[in-house]
C-alpha cells in the first residue's frame, strides 16, 4: 500500500489503491462541534519514563491538555498543551534515547512544575491516559497531590474493535483514522489520545461518550488468590491478567457478571481437584478514584 501525507494523491494507475494520511494537528480554541462551550472538563495525559519499573526509574517527560466537553460526550474546546522535561540525574540507556528522541542534553537542569501541573490535574472531572495502569502509578508517585483523582483509560474503556479498529495501540489507532504523528513523545501521545476520543461510530456516538459511560461504573476486582499453577492457562484464556507485584492472577468485572465469575471459579480454581491453596477469590471493590493504581 502507498502512503501519502497530503490529501488527493492518487496512485499513477489511478486504481485509489492509497491510504492518505494528515498530520495531526489539534489547535487551542472552539473544535466546531458540539452544543456551545461544553461545561465538562476532562485532562488528557502521558508519560515518558526512563523504564517500565516504577519503583527504579524515573519521568523524564510529562505532557497534559484539558478539553471541555458537553453532556453528549463530544469534545468543544482544547485548551493549551503542556509540557515539562524533568532531569532523571541519570543518564539516559541508549533504548530509551531511541525510543524518545530525548537526549541527555534535552534534560539537563529540566523539572516538571508540580504545583502547574497538580493544578490542571484536579481542575478536571476526571484524567485520562491510554494505558492508565501504568502512567497512572508513575504521575502518583511524582505528584503525590494529584493521588486519588478519577480516571479512566481510552484503551481499555473504549470497544475500539466494535468501532472497526484492529488493534488498540494509538499510533495505529490513529494511522487507521487517517493521521500520522511523531510517535512516543508525551505532548505528540497527548493530542492523539484527544484526537481519537472524538472518533464518532455508526450511530454518531463519541469514543469519549463510551468511556465516560464505562469508567463511571463501579466494578469488582477479582483476585484469584490460592490458584494452582495448573490452572494458569484456563486464568489466562478467561481473561485474568497475572500481576508480578501481586503474584497473583486478577480481572475487573462489572456488576452484573460477578455472580457468574463465582461460580467459574468455584467449578475451575476452587474445586478440590484443582488443589486450590485457597477457598474462594478475594473481591476488591473499584471506583474511578481507585481503578488502574
Amino acid at each position: 500500500m502507498n502512503i501519502h501525507a497530503e490529501a488527493g494523491c492518487e496512485d499513477a494507475a489511478g486504481t485509489g489503491n492509497v491510504r492518505v494520511l494528515r498530520p495531526l494537528r489539534l489547535t487551542e480554541g472552539p473544535t466546531g462541534e458540539g452544543t456551545g462551550r461544553g461545561s465538562h472538563v476532562g485532562v488528557a495525559l502521558d508519560c515518558e519514563t526512563t523504564s517500565l519499573d516504577s519503583s527504579t526509574g524515573k519521568i523524564v517527560e510529562l505532557a497534559l491538555r484539558r478539553f471541555r466537553y458537553d453532556p453528549d460526550g463530544v469534545i468543544t474546546d482544547i485548551d493549551a498543551a503542556y509540557e515539562w522535561r524533568q532531569d532523571p540525574g541519570e543518564p539516559l540507556s541508549p533504548e530509551i534515547v531511541e525510543l524518545t528522541g530525548l537526549t541527555d542534553a534535552d534534560l539537563s537542569g529540566r523539572e516538571i512544575e508540580e504545583d502547574v501541573a497538580a493544578r490542571l490535574l484536579k481542575s478536571a472531572s476526571f484524567v485520562v491516559a491510554h494505558n492508565s495502569s501504568f502512567d497512572r502509578r508513575w504521575l502518583e508517585d511524582r505528584l503525590p497531590d494529584a493521588r486519588g483523582l478519577n480516571w479512566c483509560c481510552s484503551m481499555r474503556q473504549v470497544d475500539w474493535r466494535r468501532r472497526g479498529f484492529d488493534g488498540r495501540v494509538l499510533g495505529y489507532l490513529l494511522l487507521q483514522r487517517g493521521y500520522y504523528f511523531c510517535g512516543h513523545r508525551a505532548s505528540a501521545d497527548v493530542d492523539a489520545l484527544i484526537q481519537m476520543l472524538r472518533h464518532r461510530d455508526a450511530a454518531g456516538r463519541t469514543a469519549l461518550s463510551e468511556m465516560i459511560e464505562r469508567g463511571a461504573a463501579p466494578t469488582w476486582l477479582v483476585r484469584a488468590r490460592g490458584a494452582a499453577f495448573e490452572v494458569k492457562d484456563l486464568l489466562r484464556a478467561r481473561g485474568y491478567r497475572w500481576s508480578a507485584d501481586l503474584k497473583v492472577w486478577a480481572k475487573e468485572v462489572e456488576d452484573g457478571d460477578l455472580v457468574g465469575e463465582q461460580f467459574w471459579l468455584a467449578a475451575n480454581v476452587y474445586a478440590v481437584e484443582a488443589n486450590p491453596k485457597a477457598i474462594c477469590a478475594e473481591l476488591i471493590r473499584v471506583t474511578p478514584r481507585t481503578r488502574f493504581i
